[in-house]
């Protein structure tokens, strides 16, 4: 009934192809690049668990609104790859909040360093900002990440080193199954 005709015949305000999007910006500061572009394929990884499901571990929940400095404490341990202890930088951490009601400013850090670590994505807020406006959601977020990356971080990074190492899966050695001793043929 019709001719047929090039799908955008009747277009006349076809544009073309769509725009690609300009290479992310380079920031340089004293010769230093700040954002240097990455290589295709390797975006950013997502967080395993979102800001706000800090119902997925109630009792790390609980743990963070009554003394953040626990969770922090556990957070630096495992970062820092058991350079720092535990209970140090839970102090230090108790010491900024106690004096200056900062301690926001010195776990946002740790959530850089984690993200670094890991290759996480910043998401819409930056780190000092989440940290800042939601530091007891961030501290959860954190320790998810780690815990659903492997670690125990109840026992600290030594132990888990030690763990991996003789290859303790889910906090029991692997080994041959339990013959039963009644009834044997």
């Amino acid at each position: 009934m019709y001719p047929a005709a090039p799908p955008d015949a009747y277009n006349k305000y076809d544009a073309g192809p769509p725009p690609t999007a300009p290479p992310p910006a380079a920031y340089q500061q004293h010769g230093i690049i700040m954002n240097p572009a990455r290589p295709a394929g390797a975006g950013l990884r997502t967080w395993s668990t979102g800001l706000f499901h800090c119902m997925d571990d109630p009792g790390n929940c609980l743990i963070t609104c009554m003394c953040p400095c626990i969770t922090f404490g556990q957070i630096a341990d495992i970062v820092d790859r058991g350079t720092c202890s535990c209970i140090a930088s839970g102090m230090l951490y108790t010491l900024i909040c106690a004096s200056t009601g900062m301690g926001c400013l010195y776990s946002c850090l740790y959530r850089s360093k984690l993200r670094a670590q890991y290759d996480l994505d910043e998401g819409e807020c930056p780190d000092f900002l989440v940290h800042c406006c939601c530091e007891h959601l961030a501290l959860c977020q954190e320790y998810r990440e780690l815990k659903n990356r492997g670690f125990d971080l109840g026992i600290g990074w030594d132990a888990n080193m030690d763990r991996q190492r003789r290859g303790v899966a889910g906090g029991a050695v692997m080994g041959a199954p339990a013959m039963p001793h009644g009834m044997m043929r």
